[in-house]
């Protein structure tokens, strides 16, 4: 009982900052995402691949979560669009509070469109508001189709799936029909975007959908 009391009291003050967060976002008209997948899913060359496309067209911000190294915040300062890097120290997962202190090192009225990019793993985040519009969860082919039973929640509680690696699709042991299926199953809402950095191809649906939610 003491483990349990523990963590709801952790979350719940998680939650209060995150509605501070969602309140700031939202008093500067900020659309925010927050990426989360297992390591190696393709997250930080989709959002490469998105900056490419959507720079010059939105004002994009880019918060990084990773648990010892700023290599992704590295590989997105290339692009020339603010990047804030959170270094975990070995925690599983960003927290409301990680980001609160992130965002005094942007401009937020010179922002449009925030990604939070967290840290590579589907159980820990899932339970954690930062005080986003939304989870997106990014999920490659070479992961196999049974991720989403394996981690429910994270899938129930994002709103959108990004099945990244389409290109890879011959070579791997995974039926995209039944990928979808099986996350659909956990969360019948799910928006679904098929991508592939290499190709490029579901690149331009995936960024005309940031456009539409930027703009409204």
């Amino acid at each position: 009982m003491g483990i349990i009391t523990i963590e709801r009291k952790v979350l719940e003050k998680n939650d209060e900052i995150a509605a501070l967060n969602r309140k700031l976002f939202k008093d500067n008209k900020i659309f925010v995402i927050n990426i989360v997948s297992s390591p190696g899913s393709g997250k930080t060359s989709i959002l490469e691949r998105t900056i490419e496309e959507l720079k010059g067209k939105i004002n994009i911000a880019v918060v990084e979560g990773d648990v010892q190294t700023d290599f992704d915040a590295k590989r997105v300062e290339r692009y020339n669009v603010p990047v804030v890097q959170i270094v975990t120290n070995g925690a599983c997962h960003l927290e409301a509070k990680l980001v609160k202190d992130a965002l005094d090192n942007i401009k937020l009225d010179n922002i449009n469109f925030l990604v939070i990019e967290n840290v590579g793993n589907l159980v820990c985040p899932a339970g954690y508001d930062l005080g986003e519009a939304l989870k997106v969860v990014i999920l490659s082919t070479t992961e196999g189709d049974d991720k989403p039973l394996k981690y429910p929640k994270m899938f129930m509680n994002s709103s959108v799936l990004v099945i990244n690696k389409i290109d890879l699709l011959p070579y791997v042991n995974c039926n995209l029909d039944v990928l979808k299926k099986n996350a659909l199953q956990i969360n019948p809402d799910l928006k679904i975007f098929e991508t592939s950095c290499t190709s490029k191809e579901g690149i331009k649906e995936w960024c005309e959908w940031i456009e539409e939610n930027v703009s409204t």
